[in-house]
């Protein structure tokens, strides 16, 4: 089964904006897509708003309540059309795997949208876009990121490696929810998750070492929450090379004592800042080649998402 992530109509490209313009994203439309299906959902245009239609804007009312109204006359409100429209379509969003939301519209965008008072007045980039709140609330694993963010490396990375696990924990429970199923992904998972967040690869393994404790529908959305708020952290050099050097000690009865000094010191260069990731990453998957090793081979971490998307530096 494909990958489906849900993105902003107009960041793939679609003439869908207030002004009849669109916001389309090169590493989507490029990179991405031949990679994945896109779900292109456009909520201004849901509600009935055409194109071109007068700019809206978020407001906070008296009662300290985030309301979507028009830019020029805040009498004219949608936000219940907003509310009923997310109400009625979010539960068909259920197979997606990650979503792209256009930053800064009062719809879509996920952090620092301008919030107004009654008078006209900016309150200041505090708000989150009425739609894309709706979405995270209901889907709190769901990878959401913004098209300006995914101009980022770092971020950009980031949130691919949380849309490939996402999916891969999909399929995984696909046909029903079991310990066996979870104690299987998770020892995959285990070194992806130790780059990210070396508390939450000791919290999610205490998890799944409890598991029988667990209701299995809780447990099942539990460890999805908690592995993608672990996978959400920007792993480090420091824990990347941690990882690298516990990887490197299943190989320490394979390896001569000049292979285990090379891997060292391009392991050591590569925390130090000289060497990119893939320098210890290349030597590494060379050895195991060379010297197979079955657990760790299956380990996500040496090959989180397709290397063609060309993300690891």
């Amino acid at each position: 089964m494909s990958i489906k992530i849900g993105i902003s109509a107009c960041v793939l490209g679609e003439p869908v904006r207030f002004d009849g313009g669109h916001k389309a994203s090169t590493f989507c439309l490029q990179q991405l897509s031949p990679l994945v299906k896109f779900v292109a959902i456009c909520p201004e245009q849901a509600i009935g708003l055409g194109v071109p239609r007068p700019a809206i804007r978020l407001q906070r009312d008296e009662l300290q309540q985030i309301r979507l109204v028009q830019s020029r006359d805040n009498r004219v409100d949608h936000t219940d059309q907003m509310l009923q429209y997310t109400e009625k379509l979010l539960p068909t969003l259920t197979t997606l795997s990650g979503y792209v939301v256009c930053a800064k519209s009062p719809s879509c965008g996920m952090e620092r949208v301008r919030v107004y008072d009654d008078a006209g007045q900016q309150l200041g980039k505090v708000g989150t876009g009425i739609f894309t709140h709706q979405l995270m609330q209901r889907y709190p694993w769901l990878p959401v990121e913004e098209d300006g963010r995914l101009s980022d490396p770092a971020l950009r990375e980031n949130f691919i490696t949380r849309v490939f696990a996402c999916h891969d924990y999909q399929q995984q429970m696909q046909d029903g929810f079991s310990v066996a199923k979870l104690v299987k992904f998770h020892s995959r998972y285990k070194f992806l998750v130790m780059a990210h967040s070396p508390v939450a690869y000791r919290e999610l393994g205490r998890l799944v070492a409890g598991a029988k404790l667990f209701n299995p529908a809780q447990l099942a959305e539990r460890y999805l929450n908690d592995l993608m708020q672990a996978l959400k952290n920007i792993a480090s050099r420091k824990q990347h090379a941690n990882v690298l050097q516990h990887l490197q000690g299943f190989l320490k009865k394979s390896l001569s004592s000049t292979e285990k000094s090379e891997l060292t010191d391009l392991i050591h260069r590569y925390r130090q800042g000289f060497l990119p990731l893939m320098a210890p990453l290349t030597l590494l998957g060379h050895y195991l080649r060379q010297y197979p090793n079955q657990y760790i081979a299956t380990q996500r971490y040496l090959n989180p998402y397709p290397e063609q998307l060309g993300l690891r530096a």
